[in-house]
């Protein structure tokens, strides 16, 4: 498991990629989700989700249930999904909207802000024992409507663990309009990794997405690494359209794609003011689940326009050919026809990716 730099006679340096096993072998895995997932924030969802008090929602954390939930002290905090009682996950439902949170086995209820309300079995003298049985409480911040968590108490602060990105973020004014509009899965055969190595160049562009390079100006494409994130993108072509909209005229007149360290990207196509961010989380060494999660101006996708469902479509279509792509990459990660592969210069943003993957990993 290697990441090397090797010299040819011009003395310029072409790098290779991680040794082919780090995309096969199960122990990897167990590494990364110590050592990275366990480490880093996560996307869990919108601010939009939680404007008014006692509403909430659950998340899956690396494995770990989450509750994210307005108090009715107005606070956003955010718990583990689990009565302190005998472990149990505490709420069954993705969202909702209440005052007390109970527990389905004992009975057990909680304030909205993670304190025990009552206890049903410790009666009379036991009270006393059980009244510090509060819900554990995980870091949560919130950034650009954006809220994430960490499972690490000790980890930097959200707003300096990605350089200058949130002050690039708020440039794109309608952020603040946008609401969490739908989310979806797909399950695919492939390592985690492979589908950041291909969302981390456009040099397959012109080969497995004709749409996209008929959409943008691949001339003045960039891909540019910054401080544990990498940005890429180009403006539309002139006289350009998907579906009925035309990108010359629309509100988003260029492509904008941000990688953030390790898994998520967040994605700006050209149309009306939205935003998507992609997830990919490892279900094993050799399947990942891709989480989807578009963001306009509605709430429902029964709402949104057609110029947004054509977006949507557009941004599908892309994304089936990548997921096309890893599952066949995936095979030959497991042949024994090769043990590493070959960066071009511009894949820099990948090898940025796997020196921060090694270094985490401490290889």
């Amino acid at each position: 498991m290697a990441y090397n730099k090797v010299q040819n006679a011009t003395n310029r340096t072409f790098e290779r990629t991680m040794t082919y096993d780090m995309y096969t072998d199960p122990k990897v895995l167990e590494k990364e989700r110590e050592l990275i997932f366990d480490k880093t924030w996560h996307l869990v969802g919108h601010i939009s989700q939680v404007e008014k008090v006692g509403q909430f929602f659950t998340a899956d954390v690396m494995d770990e249930p989450i509750i994210i939930m307005r108090g009715t002290d107005e606070v956003l905090r955010a718990f583990y999904n689990v009565c302190p009682h005998r472990a149990t996950k505490l709420e069954r439902n993705e969202s909702g909207k209440k005052k007390i949170l109970q527990c389905m086995y004992h009975g057990w209820t909680f304030k909205t802000d993670g304190k025990l309300n009552k206890a049903p079995n410790f009666r009379g003298e036991e009270e006393a024992c059980v009244k510090d049985a509060c819900l554990r409480p995980v870091r949560m911040e919130v950034l650009e409507s954006l809220i994430f968590v960490n499972l690490d108490d000790h980890a930097k602060p959200l707003s300096e663990s990605y350089g200058d990105f949130f002050d690039r973020l708020s440039k794109f004014d309608f952020l603040s309009d946008l609401k969490r509009t739908h989310r979806k899965t797909r399950i695919f055969k492939s390592n985690w990794k492979a589908f950041i190595d291909n969302y981390l160049e456009c040099d397959h562009c012109h080969v497995a997405h004709p749409s996209f390079v008929d959409a943008l100006d691949m001339d003045d494409y960039q891909i540019i690494t910054c401080e544990n994130y990498s940005f890429q993108g180009s403006i539309v072509k002139p006289d350009k359209q998907y579906g009925e909209v035309d990108l010359n005229d629309a509100e988003m007149q260029g492509g904008s794609f941000f990688w953030l360290w390790p898994n998520l990207m967040l994605t700006f196509y050209p149309g009306p003011g939205n935003m998507a961010s992609i997830e990919m989380i490892p279900i094993d060494h050799e399947t990942t689940m891709a989480v989807y999660t578009y963001y306009f101006r509605e709430d429902s996708l029964d709402k949104i326009s057609q110029d947004e469902k054509d977006l949507m479509t557009f941004a599908e279509q892309v994304r089936s050919e990548d997921i096309e792509l890893v599952e066949l990459e995936q095979i030959g990660f497991r042949s024994r026809a090769f043990q590493r592969g070959r960066f071009s210069k511009s894949e820099q943003a990948i090898v940025q990716f796997h020196e921060m993957v090694l270094e985490a990993l401490d290889e």
